[in-house]
C-alpha cells in the first residue's frame, strides 16, 4: 500500500471524514441534493456513506463518537476496514482523503485501517492474480496529514505485513535456519545487524534449553541477534525484545490432542514475527533508541532422540529443569534467551510468546496477558500504548505462590505449575532467568485469526506490533526530553 500527499484536489474517487452532519456545509464538492441524501442517511444511523457520481465515488464517513479516545479511534480503524472493502468491490486503485472534522487524528487511523485491512498472503494461490485486491494507494489533501505521519504509517504497515507474512508461512518453507535468513533479509532492507548462531555455536555456548527442544527435530536451531544501534542513540542501556520462535509445534512427545489442536501450530513463533517486524519499523523510523533483538528458533518434534518427561537438563543459566511436559517447550528456549539477553546489561527487557492456552482461555482474541517487573511507569507506558492501538494489555500477578508450583523434587524446578494460574506459573518460570526489569506478553490468543474480521486477516495478525511500537516511540520521546 502507498500512501501520499497531493496538493491539488483529487480526480478519481475520494473519501470524505467529518464529525458531524453539520460539517456538509462546508464541503463544496458535493450539490445541495447530494447533502441532503447524506443527512438522512446519517439521520438513519448510516456513518459510511457512498455517492455515485459516474466518474468517480464519493465516500462520506461520520466518526462515531464512543466517549472515549481509546474507543473512538478502534470505530475509526475500523471504519477503514468496510472502506477497504466497498474500494476494492468497486476496484478502486486510489483513495483521497480529505479530513473535515475536528479530529486531527482521523484521516490517519482511518487510512490505517485501510492498509490493515487490504493485507493479503497469496504466495501459494495460483489464481493470486484475480485474488489481488484492486486497491493500492491511499492519497490525502495537503491540510488532512504531515509528512511525518505519512512516513509512519508507510513504514508501520510494512512492519506489521512482514510480521503477518512470517506468521503465515508453513513449516514446510520457514525451518529455523530459513526464519534466520528472512531475519538477514529484512536487517539489509531497514538497516539493522544480524548475527545468527548455528547449532555448533548453540552447543558452544550451553544453550540447554533450545538444544533440548531441538532434539526431536531433523532441522538445526538457529539464535538470531539483530542490533540497532544508530549514532546519538539517547539510552545508555539497550531495551532488550525477545521473542519465541517455535517454528512448528507438535507438543513433543507430550502430543498435543487431535480435533485442531496442531492446525495453526505454524503460529508458534508469533513472538518472533512481532519482534522481528518491530526491529524493521525501529530502523526504518531510526529511533534514536539501542535496541537489541533475540530470537532462540527450533520446531518441537517427537522424533529422533527427543527429550521425554522425566528429562533433566541443565539451562544456558545452569540452573537444572525437570521436564514434566514437553509441550511447554516455549519456555525453555526463552529462558536461555533471557539469560543471554544479560550480557546487555539492558534497561528493559520484552519477550513476546505465545506460551500459554491459559492466557488464550482467559482474554480470548481481545487482548495481551502481561506481567513483569518494570517500573510503573513503563507499565504505564505499555498500556497506554495498547489503548491508543486497541492492543490492550491485561497485568496478571507474579505472586510467590505461583512460582512455588515449580519445586522439583530431583531438580532447581520444574517446567509446569498446576492447571490453574498456568499463564502465571509461565510467566515465573521465565522470571527466574531474569535480573533486570523486564515484562512479558502472553499473545497466544491474539497471535492469528481463523477468519476475517474487521481490520484482522485471517491468518497471522501481528497483534502486538504496534502497541510495542507505540511505546518505543514514547519511550525515545520521553528520553530525548530528559536528555
Amino acid at each position: 500500500m502507498n500512501f501520499s500527499i497531493i496538493q491539488k484536489k483529487p480526480k478519481d474517487s475520494q473519501l470524505l471524514i467529518i464529525g458531524d452532519v453539520k460539517e456538509l456545509r462546508n464541503i463544496d464538492l458535493l450539490e445541495p441534493n447530494e447533502k441532503t441524501y447524506v443527512k438522512k442517511a446519517a439521520e438513519a444511523g448510516d456513518t459510511l456513506i457512498t455517492i455515485n457520481k459516474l466518474k468517480k465515488y464519493l465516500f462520506i464517513y461520520i466518526i462515531e463518537d464512543k466517549g472515549n479516545n481509546t474507543d473512538t479511534s478502534e470505530a475509526i480503524r475500523k471504519a477503514g476496514a468496510r472502506v477497504q472493502a466497498v474500494a476494492n468491490q468497486y476496484k478502486l486503485e486510489d483513495l483521497c482523503i480529505t479530513n473535515y472534522s475536528a479530529n486531527n487524528k482521523a484521516a490517519y487511523i482511518l487510512a490505517e485501517g485501510i492498509g490493515l485491512a487490504n493485507y493479503q498472503f497469496l504466495k501459494y494461490k495460483g489464481d493470486a492474480d484475480k485474488l489481488t485486491y484492486s486497491l493500492k494507494a491511499i492519497q490525502f489533501t495537503a491540510d488532512s496529514i504531515d509528512r511525518n505521519q505519512i512516513a509512519q504509517l508507510r513504514i508501520i504497515n510494512e512492519a506489521v505485513s512482514h510480521s503477518r507474512n512470517l506468521v503465515n508461512e508453513p513449516l514446510s518453507y520457514l525451518t529455523a535456519v530459513q526464519l534466520a535468513e528472512e531475519i538477514a533479509k529484512i536487517g539489509k532492507q531497514a538497516g539493522f545487524s544480524v548475527k545468527t548462531l548455528n547449532k555448533k555455536q548453540i552447543e558452544k555456548e550451553g544453550m540447554g534449553g533450545l538444544l533440548a527442544v531441538n532434539r526431536g527435530s531433523m532441522q538445526p536451531p538457529t539464535f538470531n541477534i539483530m542490533e540497532y544501534k544508530p549514532k546519538g542513540a539517547i539510552n545508555e542501556q539497550p531495551i532488550v525484545l525477545v521473542g519465541k520462535g517455535v517454528v512448528y509445534d507438535t507438543g513433543g512427545l507430550s502430543l498435543k490432542p487431535t480435533a485442531a489442536s496442531m492446525d495453526r501450530m505454524k503460529s508458534d513463533m508469533s513472538g518472533s514475527a512481532v519482534v522481528i517486524g518491530s526491529m524493521y519499523a525501529v530502523a526504518k523510523m531510526k529511533l534514536p533508541l539501542h535496541i537489541v533483538a533475540l530470537v532462540p528458533a527450533s520446531d518441537n518434534r517427537p522424533g529422533q532422540d527427543a527429550y521425554v518427561p522425566g528429562d533433566v537438563i541443565t539451562m544456558y543459566s545452569g540452573t537444572t529443569v525437570e521436564v514434566l511436559n514437553t509441550d511447554a517447550e516455549g519456555r525453555l528456549l526463552l529462558a536461555d534467551a533471557l539469560h543471554y539477553a544479560k550480557r546487555y546489561n539492558p534497561e528493559l527487557v520484552c519477550d513476546f510468546a505465545t506460551l500459554t492456552g491459559a492466557a488464550a482461555i482467559a482474554v480470548g482474541p481481545y487482548g495481551i496477558v502481561c506481567m513483569g517487573t518494570a517500573e510503573d511507569d513503563t507499565k504505564q507506558q505499555l498500556r497506554s500504548g495498547g489503548d491508543r492501538q486497541y492492543e490492550r494489555l491485561v497485568e496478571y500477578p507474579l505472586w510467590d505462590e505461583y512460582g512455588a508450583q515449580l519445586k522439583s523434587d530431583i531438580a532447581d524446578m520444574k517446567n509446569i505449575g498446576a492447571r490453574e494460574g498456568g499463564a502465571i506459573s509461565a510467566g515465573k518460570f521465565l522470571q527466574h532467568f531474569t535480573d533486570y526489569p523486564w515484562m512479558h506478553f502472553d499473545i497466544a490468543g491474539v497471535s492469528f485469526s481463523t477468519a476475517k474480521k474487521d481490520y484482522i486477516p485471517s491468518g497471522g495478525t501481528a497483534y502486538g506490533v504496534r502497541m510495542l511500537l507505540d511505546f518505543l516511540q514514547q519511550r525515545s520521546q520521553q528520553n530525548t526530553q530528559e536528555a
